[in-house]
Formats: C-alpha cells, structure tokens, sequence
C-alpha cells in the first residue's frame, strides 16, 4: 500500500486508489503517518484531532481506528498496531512519497558534492515531480500544519537548487520560462531571482536581467520596506558591468546555501535535519524547518540595554533568577509578570534576560507587542510572528503567509533549543499563545498590564510600586546623591507624590537634574497638586497620564464609566458598599467591575474586599471624567 501526502492525502493499492471516507478519518491517518513506526498516544490524537474535546472523544478515536483497520487490512506491509497508550502504524520506508521525496534530494545533493551533476539534476528532478499539490492538502491540525510548512520549503529549496544545477551546466535559455513562472508564485525567493537574472544576462538578455532586479526591488520596499539582499546587490552590480564572474562557469543564480545544525551549535549541518524522515524516524514534526537560516553557532542576541541605574527589585529578580536556572529541557518555561503602567515590568524582564542570557545560548529574542501604546495599535500575531522568524534567521520570502503557519514554523525553530524570548507589552492572552515555543528548554518572559490569568503553565508575577526606601534610593541615583542629601525630607515627600512609581520617580527627577536652579523643593511644589502633577510629570518624550490613559483602552464603556464614577469618592479606600452608593449600581455589578479593574491593574486590593486607586491612576481617571463628565457622584 502506498500513501501519498505531497498533495491531498491518498492511499492507493497496487496503484488504485482507496478512499478514506471522513475528515476525522482522514485527519487520524495523517497523524499516524507523521509518527509512522511509532507509538502514537492517544492524548496526543485527542489534542490534535479536537481544540474543545468532547466527552466521547476517545471512543471516536477507537470507531475511527476501527474504520482505518478496515481499509489498510488488504496490504500484507502495513498494519495498525494498539499499544498500551495509543496506536502505531507500521509502513515499509518507501510507502510514503514524502519519504521518497527526501531521499532523491540527499541522494542529489551526494551526487553534487561528487560532481555528478547530471545525476544529481535527475534526482532532483524525481523529487519535485512527487508533487500533486500543498502537502496534506486540506487537512488542518497543528502538527500536520507545521509538517506542511516544512515540506513546502523543502520543495522550494529543492526547485532553487535544480535550477541552480541547469545553469551550471550551461542550460540558459531552456529554464528562463520555468524560473519566470516560479518567481511568479514566489516573488520574494531570492535565489529564484538571481537565477532568473544569470539565465537572461547568459542568454545575452542584459537589459532584461537588470529589469528582474529592479521589479524585486520595487516589490520588496512596497511589500516589506526592504532592500534586496547583499546577494542580490552584488549580482546586479556584476551584471551592469559585464563581469566575467557572472557568465559562469561557477555555481551562481542562488543565495549563498545556509544550514541550520539540527541539535544546535556544534553539530554538523545538514544530514538528518529534514522536516520529513523515513518512516523508521518518522515524519518529523520537531525536526527544524529547512528555510534559509543563518550559520549555526551565531548566537543571536536582540535584548535592548540593560539600565546603569537599576534600582530594587532585589526579591523579584531573585525569584525570577531562580526560576530561570531550574532545568526545564522537555518544556518552556513561561513566566508573565504584570502590573500597572509604568511600574518597570520591561525594566525588570531586560535585567533578568541579560542575567540568564548564558543558560539561553541559542538565542535571546526581544519584540514589544505594543499592547498599550498611545501611537499604535496591539502589534497582529502575524506580524510578531514574521519579526521573529526573521530575526531566527528566517528569509522573508520563507515566510508562510497564515498565522497557524507562521506559528508552527516559529515552533520547529524552537523546538529542541534553548532560547529566551521576551515578549514585552502584551495585551492578552490571544497575542501571546501564537508566539510561544511548543517544547524544549526555551524561557518566556512576557509583560503585560494585565494579569494574563488565562495563560496556561504560566508563572504569574504581580509587580508592585517601589519600596519607598528603594524609589528614593532610585531619585537619589538620578538627582545626584549631595543634591538630595540638603533635602532629605523634601525627596521622601516627591517620592511620595510620584507613588512610588519607577516611570513617575523617572520623569521628575529628570526633570530636576536638568534644572540645576531648583532645589527638590521647587519639584515638591509642582508635583503637590494634581495638575500641576500632570505637567511635570510630561517630558519631550514621556507623558506618564497619556500612557496610564491607554490602559482604559481594554475596557468596555460600562467599566470605564464606572471607574471614573468611583474615582470621585473623598476617601482613598472603599468597599463594595461605598462603591455601590456612589455609583448606583448592585453590589453584583460593582464586584465584577472591581474584578475587572484589578485583572487590568487599574485598582489596588489593599484589604480582602476593600480597594483604592494609585495615585497618579487617581488622577488619570479623575482627567478622564473631565472629558466625559458625571453628575451622579455629586448627588451620592
């Protein structure tokens, strides 16, 4: 029996094909083939077979095993075999195209090392042409997803590598209507274009050549804002000048080949790292994806500044030091720390990262989710997911163009890795999980203003204001140590109206640094009533009551208004009674309104069920209620 997957799933007996009835049918048989010759769980089948899985969800693995056992019982080979935990399907290693696919292309690339080129265009050739369609076309769950995307980029690698081999051995003129139709599909494959390029300038095409360039070079400013690649730039310049090094004889037409070592730095490249295997290992889903990527051992490191002045923080970042260095190599860690606006989550998550860097050394990534930023919108996890790729080393024109399939390749580039990915400014749940590695010893770091409660396996750390001994120690740092030690009281009491905030203590002592006539005392007078506060605490580049402002973003009409309702109330702390009479609303509504302002740290829980604004989120709100004014306190 075989069975086909570059294309639709088909299986076929003695070349006739045999249909498998049913989606969940279908989907079961694609699964076992990734794992084939292994042992299948049947957890795993439920987790990928179902995102909600019902009650009788293993009974309808049995029923559809059963089904499956029915169809494969005329191959004398093949055989469905249950295990203590879950199933596997026995294959000979040529029953799977996929399996086929890959060996022709090691067997190419043996041949070209030999310089066997005829031989290896053969192979080549062999291998592409298994091709019907998109791999497993039709058929979605996650790790039939992420092996398509590997299988897809091992085609196109395989097609960029044909071509390159036909114009080594002098075809110019024959392969320039493939690579146009190519290039056509995939305008963003460089090597695609390069060949294209050499093909017409060999062809005695020059002018046509150099047109190539420029429409890839258009494409990629209007699509990406991007140059060409420093590959492309230099057969450009090679062409307009009518170098000799671009008439050949040497293998050209492509990006330099980049390999990944598929157990990290300080393996050999290539080899076994292929996204499909001989059904003896499988069909890999761990295995890394083949799209170009950057030399191994180049240890990526995008983590911004670590801060001189850091200040505090000596529990936290002995807690969350301590959680990173435990030995975690079959999952990721996760860690979310929250709390409210300007309190110095990123401050804190950059310090850890630079400190635990070392036990990451395949790579520290850092992208800010712009989950409440006043100038733009939550970044799409699309768009996240394409600046990590990138930055692993991911060419733009490999990147998928789904968000399932940008998640699954950004997995397989995790997978079995040990990474550390800040992800910063997060504005739920739903913006992270795409993003998450799905095994290995990867560390998450994730900052959020909002408890991400719903983030499964996640530690939670809630991030307070300052110490008050720590935020004057953090003034005193930025003001000088003789200028706040003539004022010792007066820089306790502006620490005490900035409440203790690290972004607030930040912005006035800046303030006061840069104004060498005033004394702490000119700041106190400033920050002492609420506008007056508003304003100096506003810099060219910092306004901390616009930032606290997009916290309300996330809330929905009735919440907000209910903040601002209960931000009139004369006393700094209340309960769900006192809220109920300035508001009017039920006591049930008021504790849902409270639970919500807590999960987005909008409000303290000082007490079990008594509550009360930070100061500065006091006067955001009382600024808000400016704008859309409220008689019902007054009358309360």
């Amino acid at each position: 029996m075989e069975f086909l997957v570059l294309g639709s799933l088909e299986t076929r007996q003695s070349g006739e094909l045999v249909r498998v009835r049913g989606m969940r049918q279908q989907k079961l048989l694609a699964l076992l083939l990734l794992h084939a010759n292994r042992v299948v769980p049947m957890d795993v089948l439920v987790d990928e077979l179902w995102e909600d899985p019902p009650s009788s969800a293993r009974p309808q693995v049995h029923n559809a095993i059963r089904d499956l056992r029915r169809i494969l019982s005329a191959a004398d080979e093949t055989s469905l075999v249950t295990m203590d935990v879950g199933y596997r399907l026995m294959v000979p290693d040529d029953a799977v195209d996929a399996h086929r696919f890959v060996t022709s292309v090691r067997g190419a690339a043996t041949a070209e090392r030999e310089g066997r080129y005829a031989d290896a265009i053969r192979l080549l050739q062999s291998a592409v042409d298994l091709w019907r369609g998109d791999a497993f076309a039709g058929i979605h769950c996650p790790s039939v997803t992420s092996a398509a995307v590997k299988l897809h980029e091992q085609r196109l690698t395989a097609l960029e590598d044909l071509m390159t081999l036909r114009l080594r051995i002098g075809e110019t003129s024959s392969v320039v209507g493939e690579l146009h139709a190519l290039l056509a599909e995939y305008p963003l494959r460089d090597s695609l274009r390069g060949s294209l390029m050499l093909a017409l300038f060999r062809s005695g095409r020059q002018a046509d050549a150099l047109a190539v360039y420029d429409e890839g070079r258009r494409f990629l400013a209007e699509e990406l804002g991007l140059e060409p690649s420093q590959h492309l730039r230099t057969l450009h310049a090679e062409i307009l000048a009518d170098s000799p090094a671009a008439r050949g004889p040497a293998p050209a037409g492509r990006a330099p080949r980049r390999t990944r070592a598929p157990g990290g730095p300080g393996q050999p490249a290539g080899g076994d790292d292929d996204a499909v295997r001989p059904p003896s290992a499988s069909v890999s889903v761990s295995a890394p994806a083949t799209a170009p990527v950057s030399p191994p051992g180049n240890r990526r490191n995008y983590l911004p500044h670590d801060l001189t002045d850091f200040t505090g923080r000596a529990a936290e970042l002995n807690s969350l030091l301590g959680l990173a260095a435990q030995e975690h190599a079959d999952s990721p860690l996760m860690i979310a720390v929250d709390g409210m606006g300007g309190v110095g989550k990123t401050t804190l998550a950059v310090r850890v990262a630079h400190r635990v860097a070392a036990h990451y050394p395949d790579g520290q990534y850092f992208i800010s989710l712009h989950g409440y930023s006043a100038d733009r919108p939550p970044l799409p996890p699309e768009q996240a997911l394409a600046t990590l790729l990138q930055a692993s080393g991911v060419a733009p024109e490999a990147i998928p163009r789904s968000l399932e399939e940008r998640s699954a390749l950004w997995r397989s580039r995790l997978a079995g890795e040990r990474c550390l990915v800040v992800l910063d400014d997060a504005a739920d749940t739903a913006q992270v999980t795409p993003l998450l590695p799905g095994a290995g010893g990867s560390l998450v770091l994730v900052t959020s203003r909002r408890k991400l409660s719903a983030l499964d396996g996640a530690v939670p750390l809630w991030l307070d204001v300052l110490p008050a001994a720590d935020a004057a120690a953090l003034f005193t740092r930025i003001v000088g140590e003789q200028r706040a030690a003539r004022e010792p009281e007066q820089v306790a009491r502006a620490v005490e109206l900035c409440g203790q905030l690290p972004l607030a203590l930040r912005i006035a002592a800046t303030r006061l640094r840069s104004r060498p006539t005033w004394a702490v005392a000119d700041l106190v007078d400033r920050l002492a009533g609420a506008p007056q506060r508003a304003s100096c605490l506003h810099s060219a580049d910092r306004d901390l009551m616009s930032m606290l402002r997009t916290s309300y973003q996330h809330l929905n009409p009735s919440q907000r208004r209910f903040s601002r309702l209960i931000s009139r109330h004369p006393s700094p702390s209340y309960d769900v009674a006192h809220a109920a009479a300035v508001t009017g609303l039920p006591a049930g509504d008021v504790e849902r309104h409270f639970d919500v302002l807590i999960e987005n740290n909008l409000i303290r829980e000082d007490t079990p069920a008594r509550f009360s604004f930070h100061t500065l989120i006091r006067d955001c709100t009382r600024e808000l209620l400016l704008d859309e004014p409220e008689p019902e306190p007054e009358a309360a």
